[in-house]
C-alpha cells in the first residue's frame, strides 16, 4: 500500500469508520422505535376500527334477526300456492300485498343493497327486488355448494360472505352476503334461506378519515378473509379480490394472534403491517403503513450524516494532496520504474532530483537495475551455451547407433554372398548418412521421411519376413519442418523390441495429421507391446534421459533412441511438446510425437498456410 494509501486508511479506521458505525447503529436504534411506537398506536386504531367495522355487521344481522320473525316473512314461507311446480325452475314471483310488506320492511334499510329468499317446501326464489347482471342459482345447485351446507349448519345464525369469495352464488359485485336458514316461528322448522346483501357505504364512512387524508396517514386498510383474500380495500379497492401471497410475503397476517404487525414489502414497497382480528367470521382487518413516511426524520438524519461524512472525505482529500503530495508522487514514480523493470525493461532509470533521502533511492536503484542487467546477460550466455552443448552431445549419441545397425545389415548380406542387396544395403546407408552429416538440426518432413524410408527399406533386406510398413503423410505437410533423426529411431524401438519374438507379421504404421495447431505424428506396430509397469518406468526414465537394459553386444541401453527424440524436443520446444506412449501386452504399442506446426520456404516460395 502506498503512503498516501496508509494515510488514507488511517484517517478511515480512526475517524470516518467509527462515525459511520455510529450512524448505521443510530439509524437501526430509531428504526426500532419507530416501528414499536407504531405498533402500539396501529394496535389501538385498529382495534377501535374494528370495533366500528364488526357493528356494522351487528346492525345487519340485527336487521334480519327482525325481518326473518316477522309475519310478512313468514306468510310468504307458508304460501304453497305454487307447490306444483318443479323444484329446479327458478320462479320470480310477482310482489303481491304481503310480499310488499315484507320488502318495505327490509329493503328500507340504507345498508341493504340486494335480498332474495329460497324456500325449501317448492324451491322457489322469492326475488324481493331486482338486481341488473345477476340471476340467482337455481335451489337444486344451491343446494350442492358447501356454503349451503355451513349455513345449514349454523341452525339460523348468519353466515358471512365476502365479495368474490363464492361469486356463482353471491354475484361479482362488492358487496358483502349475509346468507342465513329462515324457521318457522311456531315449529322452529328450516322453511327457507335468506341472502342479503349489504352496501359498503357503512365501511366507507368508518374509513373515510383516513381515505381522505391518505397522504397525510399513508395508511390503507383492507378486510382480509383466513385464507388471505382481500374483499375490502379503503383506498378505493386496488387491490380487492387479490390475495396477500400477491402483495406481501408476510404470511402472519392470514390467521393466527389477536393482534400481529411486522415490517415488510407491500406490492414492492417498504411498510410496515398490522392485523387485528376483526370478529366476524375468521376476518382480519389489516392496515398497511409506507415505511418512508414513517421514517421521515430518520432519513433527515441520515441525510446530515450522509453530508457530514463527505464533508470529512472532502478535508482528507485536501489533506492528502497538499500534505503528502511531494513525498507519495516520488514513491510512486518508483514503484512505476520498478514494474517496468519486472515487465522486462531493464534500460529504465529513475531521474536523480536533489540531494535528499529520495535521490539517494533513486541511484541506488539505478545501481541496482545496471548490475541485475550484467548478471541476466551473462547468465543468458551460459544457458544457450549449455543447450548447444546438450544437442550436439544427444546428436553424437544417436549417429552411432543408426550407423551399428546399417553396417551390421551389410555384414550379414556380404556374409551371404547377396552383392545385390549389399549395393542397394550400401546406397540405403549413404542416403542415411547424407541427412545425418547435414549441420542442419532442423530438416523438412519431406526429407525425414526419405531417412525413414532408407532406414526402413535396410531392415527389410535384414528381416524380410518380420514386419511391413505403411507411410501416410499428407501432401500439405511435406513441406513442414521438424527435427532431424526424429521418427527413425521410434520406426526402430518397434522393430528390436515390439516384434521380438512374434510367430506373426509384424505391422508398423506412420502417419501425420494438424491437431489443434500442432504437427502429430503416429507410429503404431502390433508387436508384444509392454507391460504396465515397464511402461511406466520407460516414461519416467525417458523424461530424464535415461534408458533401462544394456545391451551386451553394443553396450548400448534400450530405449536409448526413444528417449533422445523426448529430450531433444523437450530442450528445442519445451514441455508442451514431446512423446506420449499408450501400450498394453499384446496389444500393440502407439507413440505420438507432437511437434510445432511451421513450415520450410524455399526460394521465390510463400507461405503455404499449413
Amino acid at each position: 500500500m502506498t503512503l498516501r494509501g496508509k494515510l488514507f486508511g488511517a484517517f478511515l479506521l480512526c475517524f470516518i469508520l467509527p462515525l459511520s458505525v455510529l450512524g448505521v447503529l443510530g439509524y437501526h436504534l430509531l428504526s426500532g422505535i419507530i416501528e414499536e411506537k407504531y405498533a402500539q398506536q396501529s394496535e389501538l386504531t385498529l382495534r377501535a376500527l374494528s370495533q366500528s367495522v364488526s357493528f356494522s355487521f351487528m346492525e345487519m344481522d340485527k336487521v334480519t334477526d327482525s325481518t326473518v320473525a316477522s309475519e310478512s316473512l313468514q306468510d310468504v314461507l307458508n304460501n304453497r300456492s305454487d307447490s306444483g311446480k318443479d323444484i329446479d325452475k327458478i320462479d320470480y314471483l310477482e310482489l303481491n300485498k304481503v310480499q310488499r310488506s315484507f320488502r318495505e320492511l327490509l329493503v328500507n334499510h340504507p345498508s341493504v343493497s340486494y335480498a332474495f329468499m329460497y324456500t325449501f317446501e317448492n324451491s322457489r326464489i322469492n326475488q324481493i327486488f331486482t338486481k341488473e347482471s345477476f340471476s340467482a342459482m337455481p335451489f337444486g345447485h344451491f343446494k350442492a355448494e358447501p356454503i349451503y351446507q355451513e349455513a345449514v349448519r349454523r341452525q339460523g345464525l348468519p353466515l358471512w360472505v365476502g365479495p368474490g369469495e363464492y361469486p356463482e352464488v353471491t354475484g361479482s359485485g362488492t358487496e358483502f352476503t349475509q346468507i342465513r336458514v329462515v324457521k318457522d316461528i311456531l315449529t322452529l322448522s328450516d322453511k327457507g334461506m335468506l341472502l342479503v346483501q349489504m352496501k359498503n357505504s357503512g365501511l366507507e364512512t368508518v374509513f373515510r378519515h383516513f381515505r381522505f387524508k391518505e397522504e397525510q396517514y399513508a395508511t390503507r386498510f383492507l378486510i382480509v378473509s383466513g385464507s388471505g383474500l382481500v374483499f375490502f380495500d379503503s383506498s378505493g379497492g386496488a387491490v380487492d379480490g387479490k390475495r396477500l401471497k400477491e402483495l406481501t410475503e408476510y404470511r402472519h397476517l392470514e390467521g393466527g394472534e389477536t393482534y400481529q404487525t411486522g415490517r415488510t414489502r407491500f406490492e414492492g414497497h417498504d411498510s410496515l403491517l398490522a392485523s387485528v382480528d376483526l370478529g366476524v367470521e375468521d376476518w382480519r382487518l389489516v392496515s398497511v403503513t409506507s415505511w418512508v413516511s414513517l421514517s421521515r426524520e430518520v432519513m433527515l438524519y441520515a441525510r446530515w450524516l450522509g453530508v457530514l461524512l463527505l464533508v470529512c472525505a472532502f478535508s482528507a482529500v485536501l489533506f492528502l494532496l497538499f500534505f503528502s503530495n511531494r513525498v507519495t508522487r516520488q514513491v510512486i514514480q518508483t514503484v512505476k520504474f520498478m514494474r517496468m523493470v519486472e515487465r522486462g525493461d531493464l534500460s529504465a532509470r529513475l531521474p536523480v532530483v536533489g540531494s535528499d533521502e529520495m535521490s539517494l533511492l533513486a541511484k541506488g536503484f539505478n545501481s541496482l537495475v545496471s548490475r541485475v542487467a550484467e548478471l541476466l546477460n551473462e547468465v543468458m550466455r551460459q544457458q544457450e551455451r549449455k543447450k548447444l552443448a546438450e544437442l550436439q552431445a544427444l546428436q553424437a549419441q544417436i549417429k552411432p547407433h543408426f550407423l551399428f545397425n546399417a553396417l551390421e545389415s551389410i555384414n550379414i548380406l556380404a556374409v551371404q554372398n547377396q552383392g545385390r542387396k549389399v549395393s542397394q544395403m550400401v546406397a540405403r546407408l549413404g542416403n542415411l548418412l547424407r541427412i545425418s552429416i547435414q549441420q542442419k538440426d532442423v530438416i523438412t518432413v519431406e526429407q525425414e521421411l526419405q531417412h525413414l524410408t532408407s532406414y526402413l527399406e535396410i531392415q527389410k533386406f535384414r528381416f524380410e519376413e518380420l514386419f511391413d510398413y505403411r507411410i501416410d503423410v499428407p501432401e500439405e505437410l511435406l513441406r513442414c519442418t521438424m527435427p532431424k533423426l526424429s521418427l527413425q529411431p521410434l520406426v526402430e524401438n518397434s522393430i528390436q523390441h515390439g516384434f521380438e519374438g512374434i510367430g506373426y507379421m509384424g505391422s508398423i504404421g506412420i502417419r501425420a495429421e494438424v491437431e489443434q495447431g500442432r504437427l502429430v505424428f503416429w507410429i503404431e506396430d502390433n508387436g508384444i507391446g509392454m507391460e504396465p509397469g515397464k511402461l511406466a518406468a520407460f516414461q519416467y526414465e525417458g523424461q530424464r534421459g535415461t534408458a533401462h537394459e544394456d545391451l551386451p553386444e553394443t553396450g548400448e541401453r534400450r530405449g536409448l533412441g526413444v528417449c533422445n527424440v523426448a529430450d531433444r524436443i523437450r530442450i528445442g520446444y519445451g514441455l508442451a511438446y514431446g512423446l506420449f506412449i499408450s501400450s498394453s501386452p499384446g496389444g500393440g504399442t502407439v507413440i505420438k510425437l507432437v511437434l510445432p506446426l511451421t513450415s520450410h520456404h524455399g526460394p521465390g516460395q510463400r507461405p503455404d498456410g499449413v
